[in-house]
């Protein structure tokens, strides 16, 4: 079945950017509320961190396997499959009363959230099959995705502020109701291919691999590094990471197929897509936490604070990142990106106590917003840039996977290193407020690392992409 009348489509799409924005929400407006949250059901510094993990692990590690689902029992019946687990999670998590409660729905929310996300660029794809009316609506596509960055934070901190941070789940309740109702009457159905291969497999070990990895990280320093425990969770990551490397070498249809990876910029783009995103995630979390836990502020106020960096992005979404990459190719752009993105959180590094948000904080969000609005598209390009046109929509899955994965151990490791930090000047004699600053600039400097790293990568090892201007000219494979 197609849609033919071109209204209909474009009110099908309008759908379809509500349910991923509700995702997009889901991965910033998490971070204002964190404060709350911590004090309200008692979480430690550490063990905050699975709020965002929880649900970074099981996106990063379903995205892959979403869009296969799609293909075997229909994209139509996916889209609104993943939209109501996602709400019901959201219910759950608006309504958690305890730890365990709130990081199991997260998880679940992930799960949702990988269908939606991998589902939604495949009906759009399926919608609009005019290339230039495909270019048009994957571009307005990731504009309200970039744009929901910034919602979120505002959105965050006014729900936060005036009602309490259970809102910020429960606000997706009628958006959820709405699109689940919305995507019957406008978007076709479809029965499936019934033939492909699904690798449960290989989704299942690679996200327990890694949430044992986090887990493990994220206890060390209150069990030991060199503890039976930890030890023993980490050479059981290890293992399952080969199980998952042995079983994407000899199943039919790999979630990740690791030819891919023989491609130099795959695999570039891959490195420094877990690079970025260890540092990325990682300076939301701190800084939220800096903001409210250190300087006192409101959660309206800490999302105002971020308003700058998340409207610096979604500007270069917009299509400055693409001229930027015609005029001067791939590789420049990711390494100043990457560069100006480590400069942001250096500059974090010497937010004082009694810091000011226009002289501390303001102008650090301002050059990271830069940074990252500079590298993303190109990262993506890389990826892609590689591998053929009909395996394009692969590798930027790929490297989306890789993107979260990053961000979920680069989190708690940077959170361990953090709450480490501050346990020894609290034993050193320093009052809470500095030993918890004190924590926060380690974690910043690592991250600012990081960043640097993945700039020099881009740097040395990624080969520009062959013509750079023509790779440019696909915005509906960069915006997505």
């Amino acid at each position: 079945m197609t849609i033919t009348d071109r209204r209909t489509r474009w009110l099908a799409l309008i759908v379809l950017c509500l349910g991923d924005l509700m995702i997009v929400l889901d991965t910033t407006i998490v971070n204002v509320a964190l404060p709350s949250i911590r004090t309200d059901l008692g979480f430690s510094e550490t063990s905050l961190a699975w709020v965002v993990n929880a649900y970074l692990l099981t996106f990063g590690g379903f995205l892959l396997l979403g869009g296969r689902l799609g293909d075997l029992f229909g994209h139509r019946r996916l889209f609104v499959s993943g939209i109501g687990l996602f709400t019901a999670a959201s219910l759950l998590c608006g309504l958690s009363t305890s730890q365990g409660m709130l990081v199991a729905a997260r998880a679940v929310q992930g799960l949702g959230g990988a269908v939606v996300s991998a589902v939604a660029l495949s009906l759009i794809m399926m919608l609009f099959t005019d290339p230039i009316e495909r270019t048009k609506a994957m571009g307005f596509f990731g504009f309200v995705m970039a744009a929901g960055g910034s919602i979120g934070v505002l959105l965050g901190g006014v729900l936060t502020d005036t009602l309490s941070w259970h809102w910020v789940f429960l606000v997706n309740l009628p958006i959820g109701a709405a699109v689940f109702a919305l995507t019957f009457a406008l978007i076709p159905g479809g029965r499936g291919q019934g033939r492909a291969k699904v690798d449960v497999a290989g989704a299942a070990t690679v996200t327990l691999s890694l949430m044992l990895a986090v887990y493990a990280v994220v206890n060390g320093n209150g069990v030991g590094w060199t503890s039976a425990r930890t030890l023993g969770l980490l050479a059981a990551a290890a293992a399952l990471m080969v199980a998952f490397l042995v079983i994407e070498s000899r199943v039919e249809s790999p979630l990740v197929p690791l030819r891919l990876f023989k491609l130099r910029n795959v695999s570039s783009a891959n490195v420094i897509g877990v690079l970025w995103a260890a540092a990325m995630f990682s300076s939301f979390f701190l800084t939220a936490l800096y903001l409210q836990l250190v300087l006192g502020y409101k959660p309206l106020d800490v999302g105002l604070t971020f308003l700058p960096a998340n409207v610096i992005m979604a500007v270069f979404s917009l299509g400055l990142s693409a001229r930027i990459v015609m005029r001067f190719g791939i590789k420049l752009p990711i390494a100043a990106g990457m560069t100006l993105v480590a400069a942001g959180l250096l500059l974090f590094v010497r937010a004082p106590v009694d810091g000011n948000v226009f002289v501390d904080v303001i102008p650090a969000m301002i050059v990271f917003g830069i940074g990252a609005g500079l590298a993303f598209n190109p990262v993506l390009l890389a990826a892609m840039s590689d591998v053929e046109q009909s395996e394009a929509g692969l590798a930027s899955g790929v490297v989306n996977t890789a993107f979260m994965m990053g961000g979920a151990l680069g989190l708690a490791v940077l959170a361990s290193l953090a709450a480490s930090r501050t346990s020894s000047l609290r034993a050193d004699g320093e009052s809470a407020l500095v030993a918890l600053n004190g924590g926060y600039h380690v974690a910043f400097a690592v991250g600012a690392l990081f960043a640097l790293a993945a700039g020099v990568v881009a740097a040395v090892v990624l080969r520009e992409a062959k013509p750079a201007h023509e790779a440019a000219r696909e915005p509906a494979l960069a915006e997505g």
